[in-house]
């Protein structure tokens, strides 16, 4: 039987293949552009499955290797002039960004949104931005650039009288600010051969510091205790004090300009402060920064560093400035949050192990320039708040061991009415008397072992009443000058009268008194000193001691008081 196929001849199977060449060539010229995109994904495919059998042969360094690679030449074709990168994850005030790679240290870099961060974690694959301000409007996939400027702040007379946030941009609605200089915020602390040893005065008005707890131009000085117990009504009579001084300086060497820096403080706290400081005229000569508890932790962080370029351009131009931190617990906070989410490891009470530079390298960048340094200065006034008294806490210590000295506030002595509630016996200035005038050493040399005898005497006196001569007037004199040295709030009194009160307690004048009556005699004394002997508060003022002749003259004064009017005697 014959088959029912027969194979083709030579001829036929040539013929047969040309046409089948020529078929898919005419059905693809026929379909147009799909059947090329059909063949285009065709080959994705095939080139996928290629990669998908490579990828059961690769181990997995290698292919982490080739994404690497992959990534870094798509970040490399992306990158414009400014360094462009992309954020790959962001949340609670933090961006990661892939790219970026000759991003500084501290660096600004602004986002596709046009938010702006700060560069602070470089990391071998990626870059950890803290976002300054809200967060919201940035988002994974963004592009991000680089600024090539480190974090400035505007400087200069111009910001006086100005409330600023901790970018130096003006937040009391006043316009813009015509500053024509700017400092970075992060500067290295003048060394050791531009400085000079502290020794002009910074008059407080606060009897109890200026006597007992001197200040100096250059020094720093911690103000710390327990919330509520007054630390900010010290910091901002300070400022009030120095309206006169500046009224009466002859040159802007003599003045004393203020930078109050408010940080983590409810708005309703600050904007007090503010109506304060314009009710008492003193914003001629104050700058605020406020870095309040609803902005973001990077704010709160920076605030101090920029209220600290602000003070720095003073010092530097011979001039002299006095800056307030309140408080520095709540940077310290601040800091630790941006710490753990950017994933630093943390050390005591969770805070990073670099909390303690974080306070040295702003601490010590208040100093007294010599003068072939123009002789400027920069007086710190940090605020520390402690917890039910703890001042061995973490960072009490650290600010208690870079300060010179600090003034201990307690809540006991707050609620006895005794204020300012300074505890004379915890509370220590390490530049002393050289912060005083000689007249001051005159008067207050004795007072605070006077105040430190009455202590010890007073915790046995209260057990029983059989006591000599000698210890119940050490227990009068304690009681009169304790009561001698309270003070209202916002009332600073001038050296000068603040030295013809103090004498009265010191010489004995207020020993026959009782301890109530003794808050009108400094109020009628005041008055009495003011209206009658204005020459003796001068020469006081001028000659900055106390002369034979002028004491003589105070000793008249104080005993013609006490003639014209009547106390109550023991």
């Amino acid at each position: 039987m014959a088959p029912l196929i027969r194979p083709l001849s030579s001829a036929a199977a040539a013929c047969a293949a040309r046409l089948s060449a020529r078929l898919p060539a005419a059905a693809a010229a026929a379909a147009g552009p799909a059947a090329a995109a059909g063949q285009q994904q065709q080959r994705r495919l095939l080139h996928t499955s290629d990669l998908r059998a490579a990828a059961t042969t690769i181990s997995p360094s290698e292919m982490a290797k080739i994404l690497e690679q992959r990534i870094s030449g798509w970040t490399t074709q992306q990158s414009t002039a400014g360094e462009v990168g992309r954020v790959f994850s962001v949340g609670d005030g933090i961006a990661r960004l892939l790219g970026l790679g000759n991003v500084r240290a501290g660096e600004l870099v602004e986002f596709q949104s046009g938010a702006v961060g700060m560069a602070l974690n470089l990391e071998r694959d990626n870059v950890g931005v803290v976002i300054l301000g809200e967060d919201r409007s940035v988002c994974e996939g963004q592009t991000a650039k680089r600024t090539k400027r480190i974090v400035d702040v505007p400087v200069g007379p111009q910001l006086l009288g100005r409330v600023v946030d901790a970018l130096g941009q003006p937040i009391d609605e006043k316009g813009p600010i015509a500053a024509t200089e700017r400092r970075r915020v992060e500067v290295k602390a003048p060394g050791i051969m531009p400085r000079e040893s502290v020794k002009e005065p910074v008059a407080t008005g606060l009897k109890s510091v200026d006597a007992l707890v001197p200040i100096g131009r250059g020094q720093r000085e911690l103000i710390i205790g327990d919330r509520q117990t007054g630390k900010t009504c010290i910091a901002v009579d300070t400022i009030l004090n120095q309206k006169e001084t500046n009224k009466k300086a002859t040159s802007e060497k003599d003045k004393l300009y203020c930078i109050y820096v408010a940080i983590g403080q409810k708005r309703s706290t600050v904007a007090q402060i503010l109506r304060t400081l314009e009710r008492e005229g003193a914003m001629e000569y104050t700058t605020i920064v406020a870095a309040t508890a609803s902005d973001a932790a990077p704010l709160q962080f920076l605030a101090p560093y920029a209220g600290c370029s602000m003070g720095e351009w003073f010092r530097d131009n011979g001039r002299h400035c006095l800056i307030i931190f309140d408080d520095l617990s709540k940077q310290a906070t601040a800091y630790r949050q941006m710490s753990l989410l950017l994933r630093r490891p943390p050390g005591r009470e969770a805070y990073p192990g670099d909390v303690f530079y974080l306070h040295s390298r702003l601490l010590e960048r208040a100093a007294k320039l010599n003068s072939d340094f123009g002789g400027g200065s920069l007086t710190a006034l940090p605020v520390i708040e402690t917890q039910a008294g703890d001042v061995s806490a973490y960072i009490p210590t650290n600010v208690i061991s870079i300060t010179d000295g600090q003034i201990f506030l307690e809540a006991e002595l707050f609620y006895k009415g005794i204020r300012p509630a300074i505890n004379v016996g915890l509370s220590v200035s390490r530049v002393g008397s050289a912060a005083q005038i000689k007249a001051m050493k005159q008067v207050a040399g004795s007072m605070k072992l006077e105040l430190a005898q009455f202590r010890e005497v007073a915790a046995f006196a209260q057990f029983g009443s059989d006591l000599d001569a000698s210890t119940r007037q050490l227990l009068t004199r304690g009681t009169a000058l304790t009561e001698i040295l309270k003070q209202k709030q916002n009332a600073p009194i001038p050296v000068p009268l603040q030295i013809c009160i103090l004498y009265c307690g010191v010489k004995g004048y207020l020993d026959p008194l009782q301890p109530s009556e003794i808050g009108r005699f400094e109020e009628l004394f005041v008055k009495h000193i003011q209206a009658n002997h204005q020459g003796l508060l001068e020469t006081i003022e001028k000659e900055k001691q106390l002369s034979e002749d002028t004491e003589q003259k105070l000793k008249s004064a104080i005993e013609e008081f006490m003639a014209a009017n009547e106390f109550k005697k023991q």
